[in-house]
C-alpha cells in the first residue's frame, strides 16, 4: 500500500513523501491517526502541486536572504555600553542589542534568534564578530564594535 505522509515518521520519512507500507501498517494505525492518506492519483496530484509550491516559496525566501547577505557583509555595526575603569561593561552585549543596533543603523530586520555569538555574550570594550543564520545553508558574518559611552 502507498502512502503519502502529512507529517515526519521516524524510520519511514518526512512530510509529504510518498512510501510504501504494510496494508495493515497504513489501514490501522498511520490513516486513523492522520499521519497519513491514501496514495491514490487525485492525491498524488495534489501531492505535487503541494511540493511546486513549497519549492516556489523556498526560492523567494532564499533570494531575500542572499540579497540581505550581500548588505550585511560589509557593514559594522556601533554598539554603545556603560564602561567602568577598567575597560569592562556594566552588564554585556547580545544578540538582541545587535540585531536593534542593525535595524537603528542600517534599517535591515535580523531576527535576534538568528544572531550566533562566539561565547553568550560580550562583555569587554573592543571589535567582534557574529554570525547571523539567515536561511539554510544562507549565513553571513558580521563586524559589531563596542564602544564607551
Amino acid at each position: 500500500m502507498e502512502v503519502i505522509l502529512k507529517k515526519d515518521v521516524p524510520n519511514l520519512g518526512y512530510a509529504t513523501d510518498i512510501v510504501k507500507v504494510r496494508d495493515g501498517y497504513g489501514r490501522n494505525y498511520l490513516i486513523p491517526q492522520g499521519i497519513a492518506i491514501l496514495a491514490t492519483e487525485a492525491n498524488k496530484k495534489m501531492n505535487a502541486e503541494t511540493l511546486k509550491q513549497k519549492a516556489y516559496k523556498e526560492d523567494k525566501i532564499r533570494g531575500e536572504a542572499e540579497a540581505l547577505v550581500k548588505k550585511l557583509e560589509d557593514i559594522t555595526v556601533k554598539i554603545g555600553a556603560k564602561v567602568a575603569s577598567t575597560g569592562k561593561i556594566f552588564g554585556s552585549v547580545n544578540s538582541l542589542q545587535i540585531a536593534e543596533a542593525i535595524k537603528e543603523q542600517f534599517g535591515y530586520e535580523v531576527d535576534r534568534k538568528k544572531i550566533h555569538l562566539d561565547g553568550d555574550s560580550v562583555k569587554e570594550v573592543g571589535e567582534y564578530q557574529a554570525k547571523v543564520m539567515l536561511h539554510k545553508g544562507v549565513s553571513v558574518s558580521i563586524r559589531f564594535e563596542v564602544f564607551a559611552e
